[in-house]
């Protein structure tokens, strides 16, 4: 089956929906938030541009670039899980944020033509898409002309260095042991797995450069644990 990996990935978004947030801010500490306010900085969506948030999940990117981009601009959130894309759209109400708008949607069958954005964001989303150089692919035909996009994720380390071994025991013995506290173990060990097929750095630059994307930057964070990818059309 062609999307077996976006439907194994969208139930385990609906399942773990309830306690995301939660779960995000208690296993890295509350710093997912000071990372994704890295990757906005770093991609600097101006008012009046147009957004998308791919893999929006429960919007925190898509509510950071909706204050850069709006009142002029607009941001669209996207996310494959209804669950989870739900919870979005109930901060959205208490927000009263009237400028993103938010689908239902798998990335990798968004149509092209439908509509161009001035940049795309993406956080912990790029790994868990069936294929993630058809997913870069996409992305590279969605933004406009001098368009840029932005990816936030694990860092793919080499194998046996430290920040590999600590990813491996911190991954094991602190995530999904706390998430197990939730029966939520089976879905949180699935990390490491996507991390193990997902491109190490130099794959992912040499992928976006095949694409077309004429700049890329990449950077690791938080000691190597973590990868910012900045991609440039």
């Amino acid at each position: 089956m062609k999307f077996t990996k976006n439907i194994e990935v969208k139930n385990i978004f609906n399942k773990i929906s309830y306690k995301y947030d939660f779960l995000n801010s208690l296993l890295s500490f509350g710093l997912h938030k000071l990372w994704k306010r890295k990757l906005v900085y770093l991609l600097k969506p101006l008012n009046g541009e147009d957004w998308a948030d791919l893999c929006c999940g429960t919007g925190d990117l898509a509510f950071l670039i909706s204050k850069r981009v709006s009142p002029k601009g607009s941001i669209t959130g996207i996310d494959s899980a209804e669950d989870i894309l739900n919870i979005a759209k109930k901060k959205s109400e208490i927000k009263k944020n009237k400028f993103i708008n938010w689908e239902i949607k798998d990335v990798l069958t968004i149509d092209v033509c439908s509509k161009k954005f001035d940049g795309i964001c993406m956080s912990y989303g790029l790994r868990n898409l069936n294929n993630v150089e058809e997913g870069i692919k996409k992305v590279f035909y969605l933004l406009k002309n001098k368009g840029r996009a932005g990816f936030l994720d694990f860092h793919h380390a080499t194998q046996h260095s430290l920040p590999n071994i600590f990813q491996k025991l911190y991954l094991r013995i602190i995530v999904v042991t706390i998430s197990s506290l939730f029966n939520l173990n089976k879905e949180y060990a699935y990390i490491e797995k996507s991390i193990k097929n997902f491109p190490k750095k130099n794959e992912l630059i040499k992928i976006a450069k095949e694409v077309g994307f004429k700049k890329v930057e990449y950077r690791t964070i938080f000691f190597g644990q973590m990868g910012i990818l900045i991609l440039f059309k």
